[in-house]
Parts: C-alpha cells; sequence; structure tokens
C-alpha cells in the first residue's frame, strides 16, 4: 500500500531548517534520512510521508502545520533583547531560548489569572523604581522585602541562594530555573546565549535562571533578573560585563551592591593577600558568596582587568561542566522549573477538582498520573 505524500511547501521547510541553524547534512541526520532526500525535499522535487513530515516538523522543533503555510509567520521575540556581545547587539534568539520564554510566559498567564480570582492586589515593588535611581536605594529595597541583611558569614553561599529564592517567592515573584526546554534533555539551554530573563508583572514577575551556567554564577543572575522587576523592566540578559544597555548597567549595579556592597568591598579588597586567588578567597569568606560574585564584582568596580575575569569565569564554568553528572531527581527539577509557589498552586487547584489533572499536567510539564507524587516531594 502506497504511503500518503504532505505537500508541504519547499520554502517554509528551508525556513523551519535555518530557524534551528542546522545545515541540510544536519537536518537530514535529525530526521533520519539521507541528505540528498532532504535535499529534494527541500527543492521541491519531492515530497515526504506524513510520518516523514511529522519526524521533520519533530526534529526542527517547529509546529506541524507550519510546513503547510504559503509563508513564514512573524517570530519575533516576545520579550525585550536586552543582550550585548562585545558590546553590540546579541544575535536572534534561538528557539530554544524563545520557547523557554514562551512556556514562561504561558505559566505566568494562568498564575496571574488565578490570583486574580483569589482577589489578590498587585505587588508595591514591582516597578517601584527605575533606570535613574541609585543602586544602593534599590539594593537595600530588595533586602527590605525579602528580609535578609548584607550576608556576613552566617551560612554558605549555596545555602544563601537558596534561601533568596525561598524568600523571593514568599514575596510573591515565580522564580524558575532550567538548564533544558521543557523536559527534554537532548535541547539543552546555552549560557552562550543568556543567563536568564525578567517579565515584568504586577501581580505575577517571574525570574528564570538559565542552570546550564556555573552554580557560582546563578547567584548574581538571581539578583540581577530580580533588580528588573523592582525597575519595572522586562527582557532577556546575559548579564554581561561592559553591556552598555542602561537597564543592564543599573541591574548589574544592584546585583553587586546587595551581594558586596561598594565601600566595604574596596576596603577589604585593598586589604587582602596580592596574591588573585588568595584575595578572591577571603572576600568570598567575608561576604559568603561564590568566588564568582567577588571576582564579578572586582571587574564592576574597575579592581581588574576584563581578561582576568574572562579567564575566572571560563575556569568555574569549565569545572561546573567536568563535574556535571546525571540529572538529579525529576520532580526536584520540574519543582524548579515551574517555581514552587507556582506549582503549589496548580496542584491546589487540581485536587479541590477545579482544574482538570490533564491540565495541571501539562503546565507542570508532569504526567497527569504522576501529580500525587510530585506534590509528595514538594510538599505540597
Amino acid at each position: 500500500m502506497a504511503h500518503s505524500h504532505a505537500l508541504i511547501n519547499p520554502a517554509m521547510l528551508r525556513w523551519a531548517r535555518g530557524r534551528v541553524g542546522l545545515d541540510v547534512h544536519e537536518a537530514a541526520i535529525a530526521v533520519g534520512v539521507k541528505p540528498e532526500q532532504f535535499q529534494r525535499w527541500e527543492e521541491g522535487d519531492a515530497q515526504p510521508t506524513f510520518r516523514q513530515a511529522q519526524h521533520v516538523a519533530s526534529a526542527l522543533h517547529a509546529p506541524f502545520g507550519y510546513l503547510f503555510l504559503p509563508e513564514a509567520p512573524a517570530d519575533e521575540p516576545i520579550l525585550p533583547d536586552l543582550r550585548t556581545v562585545g558590546g553590540a547587539p546579541a544575535g536572534r534568539p534561538s528557539v530554544n531560548l524563545m520557547e523557554t520564554v514562551q512556556h514562561a510566559m504561558q505559566r505566568q498567564a494562568w498564575f496571574a489569572e488565578y490570583l486574580q480570582e483569589q482577589g489578590a492586589g498587585p505587588l508595591p515593588f514591582v516597578g517601584r523604581f527605575n533606570t535613574n535611581s541609585s543602586v544602593a536605594r534599590v539594593a537595600q529595597d530588595i533586602r527590605d522585602v525579602l528580609g535578609v541583611d548584607v550576608e556576613q558569614g552566617q551560612r554558605n553561599w549555596e545555602t544563601y541562594y537558596r534561601e533568596l529564592i525561598e524568600a523571593s517567592e514568599r514575596a510573591g515573584v515565580l522564580v524558575m530555573r532550567s538548564g533544558i526546554v521543557g523536559n527534554n534533555t537532548h535541547r539543552k539551554l546555552d549560557v552562550g546565549e543568556f543567563r536568564g530573563f525578567a517579565i515584568s508583572h504586577t501581580l505575577a514577575p517571574v525570574v528564570f535562571i538559565n542552570s546550564s551556567d556555573a552554580p557560582s554564577a546563578r547567584l548574581f543572575t538571581l539578583l540581577h533578573e530580580l533588580a528588573h522587576i523592582w525597575i519595572g523592566s522586562s527582557g532577556i540578559s546575559n548579564a554581561a560585563p561592559g553591556n552598555t544597555r542602561r537597564e543592564e548597567i543599573v541591574c548589574n549595579g544592584v546585583a553587586g551592591e546587595f551581594l558586596a556592597p561598594s565601600g566595604v568591598f574596596a576596603e577589604l579588597w585593598a586589604a587582602a593577600a596580592q596574591d588573585l586567588t588568595m584575595r578572591v578567597a577571603e572576600l568570598a569568606h567575608r561576604f559568603h558568596v561564590s568566588r564568582f560574585v567577588v571576582i564579578r564584582r572586582a571587574l564592576d568596580m574597575g579592581l581588574i582587568d576584563q581578561a582576568t575575569y574572562s579567564a575566572f569565569y571560563r575556569a568555574e564554568l569549565d569545572a561546573f561542566r567536568a563535574a556535571e553528572g546525571g540529572g538529579g531527581s525529576f520532580y526536584r527539577n520540574a519543582g524548579a522549573r515551574n517555581s514552587a509557589r507556582f506549582a503549589r498552586a496548580v496542584i491546589a487547584e487540581a485536587f479541590s477538582g477545579r482544574l482538570l489533572l490533564r491540565d495541571a499536567g501539562r503546565l507542570l510539564g508532569v504526567q497527569p498520573s504522576k501529580i500525587r507524587d510530585f506534590a509528595g516531594q514538594l510538599g505540597a
């Protein structure tokens, strides 16, 4: 029996391949056909079967129906792109990044509607400041809202990071963390492309942290993205040193001031050991932040040069990648990916019967039959 063929638009096939940055050979391997066959499809000399067309759509991360459109749809970033590379605007966001932003916005939209139904009011700290505000004032206000003081050795930096996330969620910010797109471990997020993003909203602000980054760098990213919420600014960030965009300059400044206030930092830096490694270790111990935060703070204050910072950060990232093992607990990762606050709200609605388990599973990226297990792990 002959297989029916899908009359796809060859131009849309070329668009889908280009959108994920693959050449014909790479796309053919992803789809599971010979490059010559894929080339014939692109040139319109042959058509794939419907099953093959579905494989194409899946491999190229494009909706199946798009392959039949007469022309490509608008595919513009849905958040302001605040990233720079070498002082120039970054390239077009990848499909992985755009889908991650879309997933976060879908969760945010559900949660905002949920809060409205609960009668929740706007969060007063969202947009309380602007890009002309003093970074010290913004940093202090974040401390006040989160209920934390300047870290002076009370805890290790990993604990500090976890406690800041929990405090942010108690204050009303949804903190989402992941290094992959959805549950797909084959679609890793590129830390070279972005470190995080913020979606400002008066009811349900979101910050997202790219977990592909070195753990020591994520603390700075968390505060950078929180600063975006405090100045009412949404955008995709790479928190790059030397970024000339006003929002990024301010948010980098707030993050640094929160984690290591400039006045105390400058004094301790001058008094510390001259050896850079020892000096960084001393200040990391004093503020109980990661060594990355110290080296980044030193760069932003003009105490070291860009080359020194870049070499240090690369070593941190390489060490993390070399030590990276398995993916860890699925349920723990799902809690981080969704934001614990969001996940608990979805689970509560599902268990009350106001939300179908099917829909809850779709929102959480968890099989409906596993939601009770997930709730137990989350303590919901």
